[in-house]
């Protein structure tokens, strides 16, 4: 989602809270659950340049997301019990689910506190390759090149730019210009431009992913805690979409043998890095399921409804808790189901994918 579609989605959902209506239709909108997605939680005040502040929320957002969640009637369940929950139908009362991407280190000094002061259940999905400190972490170490140039030139589809980078808003153009960019062209390549640009500042890749990301060690400790499910993420985050199928199926495979071996436990549910149509699709749903997994998320928005997910586990969709949507006002609208059933009349009427 672009981040110029921002304050309108906020205005959006500010209204449809203000005006009492998302309230009015959760009874009818509202599916059987919810499953959402947070990558870091943290104290950390956010930076003047940080494009992927989005990432971030406070442990005390989380506090008040727990709260609200409880209030609100909903049963907070671990993932392995979610199948069964589906199967069942639709219940008296809601379920919600919190996951977490990547295995950030603050989830367990900020995020776990928050979980186990309500004992709440979570998950957090790790990439094999993170966990042993050698993790390709490109979209922050391109925020870290950026944060500390005045300049910054990329071969751009065989066209050399050179982006100014000398000011907040220069620096958030070129971020986006290049990311995007990245997103489009193979993993591979992506992380060898980024991989140059760090090189040329003196940054270290596994340096930046060892600061940011637990060690296995830690993800032990974590785990030992039964509120605790530990998921695969892949090996070393790439789109799956973008891999060959072989190359795709190791990386889930390898990941879920990795962390079963690690932590001496079977490892049951799934993550796919970015999450969108664009990085996972029926040929990756297909590869999770064929691997026995129980449950495998996306990033695509929408909520839980039972007579649709029962036989599509392997591609739920979540709501995210990011940093730019942190407001209880807007967290409370999304539960009501409300906007998602709005965005799927739309994408009828338009003929446009619609969300799930």
């Amino acid at each position: 989602m672009s981040r110029h579609a921002t304050p309108f989605l906020k205005a959006a959902l500010s209204a449809l809270y203000y005006s009492g209506a998302g309230g009015i239709a959760a009874p009818f909108t509202r599916g059987d659950g919810v499953i959402f997605m947070l990558h870091r939680v943290t104290p950390e005040p956010v930076r003047p340049f940080e494009p992927n502040r989005i990432l971030k929320v406070t442990p005390e957002f989380l506090d008040a997301v727990l709260s609200q969640v409880i209030e609100a009637g909903y049963d907070l369940l671990s993932l392995d019990d979610v199948p069964d929950r589906i199967a069942a139908g639709k219940a008296e009362r809601p379920f919600a689910c919190f996951t977490l991407d990547d295995g950030y280190r603050d989830n367990s000094e900020h995020a776990f506190p928050v979980f186990k002061r309500y004992a709440a259940p979570f998950t957090v999905y790790v990439p094999a390759d993170y966990m042993d400190g050698r993790g390709d972490l490109w979209w922050l170490m391109l925020e870290r090149v950026i944060d500390q140039s005045s300049t910054v030139t990329v071969d751009m589809d065989g066209a050399e730019r050179t982006f100014l980078t000398d000011t907040v808003s220069a620096k958030d153009h070129a971020y986006r210009e290049i990311y995007w960019w990245l997103r489009t062209i193979s993993e591979f390549e992506a992380r060898a431009v980024v991989a140059r640009l760090a090189a040329g500042f003196g940054l270290d890749g596994d340096a930046l992913c060892a600061e940011m990301m637990m060690n296995w060690d830690e993800v032990r400790a974590l785990a030992a805690d039964p509120l605790v499910t530990i998921g695969a993420h892949t090996c070393r985050h790439m789109s799956l979409a973008k891999l060959d199928a072989d190359t795709a199926r190791h990386e889930i495979s390898a990941s879920v043998a990795r962390v079963e071996q690690e932590l001496g436990r079977p490892c049951r549910h799934f993550s796919y890095p970015y999450g969108c149509r664009n990085s996972a699709g029926i040929r990756e749903f297909e590869m999770v399921r064929e691997l026995g997994l129980h449950t495998a998320v996306t990033t695509r928005k929408g909520q839980i409804d039972s007579h649709v997910h029962e036989d599509r586990l392997t591609e739920l969709p979540r709501l995210s808790l990011n940093g730019d949507y942190q407001d209880p006002r807007y967290v409370k609208v999304m539960m009501s189901g409300m906007p998602f059933r709005l965005w799927n009349a739309l994408g009828r009427m338009t003929g446009t994918v619609e969300a799930r």
